[in-house]
């Protein structure tokens, strides 16, 4: 069947996407752009080997259907490209130091990445277009969640559940060359599946892990539903029903443009360094700064944090507990400064021990509090204030303009070593050599098979 523009005469959001994205290749980026786009990829990884072991990523690994041909990471077990997929997004999620767009409040490399890396176990695809796939996936979802979400609607639904599940769908869709119909219907179905409520900081549940997982299974199944002709409503976006009918309650833009004036989104894009909510980011490190100034946190008579309005709304960001797991301290940017002023380091053994009561103290006495400041110059940068008050009377105070990110050496560093404990050194060596070289790759498939276990190096693993 063939589909054309929208019986208004104008172009569908998401055939304007499509069109625009099946026409480039890897060259129409610059060469930061593609090197960003392997640190992104090295970066998820290095979450996924970490988090394997966590009760989430076991849970979806015991539930992915074998029989198929598609890596789960860290592991020996082959699935189905769906199921890999979710599986592998779960993993990626497990740490909650996922990238970050600010902007779109949401974390699309958790669900562009499984999404490429399933597909290109299907079918050979070549190096340069598993790159340039990723940077349009990130595109498309970030332009899209620039355009849908508000701080309110971030409050009931989880982002990234919204808007990178047609990111992945095209992204997908221009890995393995389909036609602009079936991409326009792949993002429209795709669409379809947008979901993710924001009631897991509430209630202490783990959804939140899986969100990213339905996005990518979806997303592959959208995909493959295109390819095999299904016929996606292409107003999905902008109609009457549509996406920004259904969550924003406001009409869609005329136009949501791919890489206006050559920039690309994937350079918004920022890698944590703190295993925690990307609105703790930038207020932990504060808090160790004025921690370097701490002679005992029992001096400690009162604590202030300062964040933009979009921080200290988003579910759970203000939980002063109780906590019943890591993922509501994570969550929490009281615990996320107190844990850090008390143990004087941001580390994931931050979270390990919600009862201690020295951090539980310091969030007794801790203050969140919007500023007009942070939030003017907001998503464009993150800042955040933490000023201690101390018995005698003196203060400590450390502002950053901006969140500080992890740097590709610190990415590298990671990803070393969680790979490294996982599939062992040598391997780890090569996977990042083989990422770092993907251009020259015939058949990207290799990196996620050198993802996999085999079944003599699991044996081993689970013996030692």
């Amino acid at each position: 069947m063939t589909i054309g523009p929208t019986g208004s005469g104008k172009v569908s959001l998401a055939r304007q996407m499509a069109r625009s994205a099946l026409a480039l290749d890897l060259g129409d980026f610059g060469p930061e752009v593609v090197a960003k786009a392997k640190i992104c990829l090295l970066d998820f990884l290095s979450c996924a080997f970490e988090a394997g072991s966590h009760p989430w990523s076991r849970q979806a690994v015991a539930i992915a259907q074998g029989g198929g041909n598609a890596s789960i990471i860290g592991t020996s077990h082959l699935s189905s490209p769906a199921d890999a997929a979710f599986v592998n997004a779960v993993m990626g999620h497990g740490l909650v130091r996922e990238d970050m767009h600010a902007a779109s409040i949401a974390h699309h490399g958790v669900v562009i990445w499984p999404t490429l890396l399933a597909l290109s176990e299907q079918a050979p695809l070549h190096g340069t277009r598993l790159l340039a796939a990723a940077i349009i996936g990130y595109e498309t979802g970030a332009r899209i969640g620039r355009a849908l979400l508000t701080s309110d609607l971030a409050r009931l639904y989880r982002p990234t559940g919204l808007v990178a599940p047609p990111g992945a769908a095209l992204a997908g869709s221009y890995a393995l060359g389909l036609s602009e119909n079936a991409a326009t219907s792949a993002i429209a179905i795709a669409a379809n599946t947008s979901s993710g409520l924001n009631e897991w900081p509430h209630a202490g549940g783990s959804d939140m892990y899986f969100h990213p997982g339905f996005a990518a299974g979806n997303a592959i199944k959208a995909i493959g539903l295109a390819a095999a002709g299904a016929f996606g409503s292409e107003t999905i976006l902008e109609g009457e029903a549509g996406l920004f009918a259904a969550y924003r309650r406001q009409a869609a833009p005329d136009s949501i443009a791919l890489f206006p004036n050559g920039e690309s989104e994937i350079m918004a894009v920022y890698n944590k360094p703190v295993p925690a909510c990307n609105f703790a980011q930038t207020a932990a490190q504060a808090a160790l700064r004025v921690s370097h100034e701490l002679a005992d946190t029992d001096e400690i008579n009162r604590v202030v944090i300062r964040a933009p309005v979009a921080a200290v709304r988003y579910p759970g960001c203000d939980s002063t507990g109780p906590y019943r797991n890591a993922l509501q301290a994570k969550m929490s940017i009281p615990f996320s400064v107190a844990a850090t002023l008390a143990r004087g380091e941001i580390e994931e053994a931050n979270y390990a021990e919600l009862d201690d009561a020295a951090i539980l103290r310091l969030v007794a006495v801790t203050d969140l509090n919007a500023d007009d400041s942070f939030t003017a110059a907001f998503p464009g940068k993150q800042g955040a204030d933490v000023t201690v008050h101390l018995r005698d009377g003196r203060m400590i105070r450390h502002a950053l303009p901006d969140v500080i990110a992890a740097t590709p050496a610190d990415i590298r560093a990671r990803f070393r070593a969680a790979a490294g404990r996982v599939i062992g050194e040598a391997r780890a060596q090569q996977l990042e050599q083989l990422i770092d070289g993907c251009e020259q790759l015939g058949d990207a498939g290799v990196i996620a098979a050198q993802c996999r276990l085999d079944t003599t190096e699991r044996a081993m693993r689970t013996a030692s």
